[in-house]
């Protein structure tokens, strides 16, 4: 079984001077809108998708990064200790970081040992989300679903923002994808698939209680 979890907002402190830069020597952050991003003259705002100064994508040079960074000079953390919570790197500990996945509003399903930048992209619309990083569903990402069709069954722990993305990359995996849900209403039954929903008066990060469950094996 593997377990996708949604990503979190509140990531952790990384290295002073952490990621990518650019030609003019500023340290890139990865939004939604770089337009609508505050000015600065150390920070560059970029999009995953934009086309960086080498000609390809900050997406295609992440990836390029990811195979060949065995000093990984510019520092960047796995994907399951970029997040500040507790349950992503609880959840390694548990099933393995093979079987662990992370399911990211700026990069997509990605593997829990992913070395991945700082960014701050998300589904929400949440009055305290800063416009420029609200993810819209008609703005172009290249989403990676690094998940093997291996015909494993996949367990998502997620919002209802992020189930659409979930089912998008992996609607063409074999196996059975269940996926917990908080929602009073069932959502509606799609192939391939199932919906159990996990019962909480938590509202707000449920996921972490369900994901805590999970490694529990109360659920």
């Amino acid at each position: 079984m593997k377990i996708v979890i949604q990503c979190a907002g509140t990531k952790k402190q990384q290295q002073p001077n952490a990621g990518f830069y650019n030609a003019d020597h500023q340290l890139v952050k990865f939004v939604a809108d770089p337009k609508k991003a505050p000015k600065s003259e150390h920070i560059f705002y970029a999009h995953p998708d934009d086309i960086s100064d080498n000609k390809q994508t900050w997406r295609e040079r992440l990836l390029g990064y990811n195979k060949s960074a065995e000093t990984n000079p510019f520092h960047l953390l796995p994907a399951y200790q970029l997040y500040d919570h507790k349950v992503y790197q609880t959840l390694v500990k548990r099933f393995g970081i093979e079987k662990v996945f992370i399911l990211s509003a700026g990069w997509g399903l990605i593997a829990a040992d992913f070395l991945t930048p700082d960014y701050d992209i998300t589904f929400s619309n949440a009055k305290n989300v800063e416009s420029y990083a609200q993810r819209k569903k008609k703005d172009r990402y290249d989403d990676l679903c690094q998940i093997i069709n291996d015909g494993e069954d996949i367990v998502f722990v997620g919002g209802k923002d992020y189930q659409p993305l979930f089912k998008k990359l992996t609607a063409d995996l074999s196996g059975l994808k269940k996926i917990f849900y908080n929602a009073a209403q069932t959502p509606d039954a799609e192939r391939g698939f199932c919906f159990e929903r996990f019962i909480t008066t938590q509202k707000t990060n449920w996921q972490y209680t369900c994901a805590q469950a999970l490694i529990d094996g109360k659920i």
